[in-house]
């Protein structure tokens, strides 16, 4: 479904991704962990077009589509939920979610309202909260408005930056079990979490990034087995992922 191939994104004179390359299959969820400031978010970015990267070929379906504007990539099929949810904050959620829709165009308003209806039902504090301004949410009403937005666009493959980054342990777990959800809908995931215990525990296959370069892949399972990954990330405590 997607391909990079050798991409390399800089900020002025500054390398951030270098000769990066990865694949995401159509179905998958696709975790992408490593420490802060290895590349991860900028990676992100450069696949929805807000930063254009320097070199190397981004393959979209079999569309290439490195240098296209973020409103055509919406309209292809890929949508973000962005670390710190960059909601509308004096808007309310119902308008938040309307706007999560603008680039399809040609949708009817039956259309947008039954996508609204379907955002509810993943969230059904959101439908509570329909009327209330974004910027009045708790951190978890306020993550799962984020996602909602992304899924107004109709993306055939969802990218999300740090869905859990701030939230309570029970909350995170409640983002983890929508995104399996989400995924079990047909939607495919590009999940960026620091959190590396939950994205591999619900991950098909992932991917270890440091400072710009892909340093271990494979399944999940495998990399939470991993000696290195386990001591960098995921701490003495962790148990054996074949008990999910």
């Amino acid at each position: 479904m997607l391909q990079l191939q050798n991409i390399n994104t800089k900020y002025g004179p500054i390398s951030v991704l270098k000769n990066l390359s990865l694949h995401i299959e159509q179905g998958e969820i696709v975790c992408l962990i490593g420490a802060n400031g290895a590349g991860k978010t900028t990676l992100l970015l450069t696949i929805s077009g807000l930063i254009k990267p320097v070199s190397g070929k981004i393959v979209f379906e079999g569309r290439q589509i490195e240098g296209m504007s973020p409103n055509r990539i919406v309209r292809l099929g890929i949508a973000q939920s962005p670390e710190g949810r960059q909601l509308f904050s004096p808007l309310t959620v119902y308008e938040n979610l309307q706007l999560g829709a603008y680039a399809r165009k040609g949708a009817s308003k039956s259309e947008i309202e039954e996508d609204i209806e379907q955002v509810f039902a993943l969230f059904p504090r959101l439908k509570e909260r329909r009327n209330q301004l974004a910027g009045t949410l708790s951190g978890g009403e306020q993550q799962m408005l984020a996602i909602g937005r992304a899924f107004m666009a109709r993306p055939r493959l969802l990218l999300l930056d740090e869905p859990s980054l701030g939230l309570a342990p029970q909350l995170v777990d409640a983002i983890m079990d929508t995104i399996v959800d989400l995924n079990r809908q047909g939607l495919t995931i590009l999940l960026v979490e620091q959190n590396a215990k939950k994205a591999l525990a619900i991950s098909h296959r992932g991917y270890v990034l440091e400072t710009g370069r892909i340093i271990l892949q494979g399944p999940a399972a495998d990399l939470a087995e991993d000696a290195e990954i386990r001591r960098a990330y995921l701490g003495k405590e962790y148990k054996d992922l074949s008990e999910r």
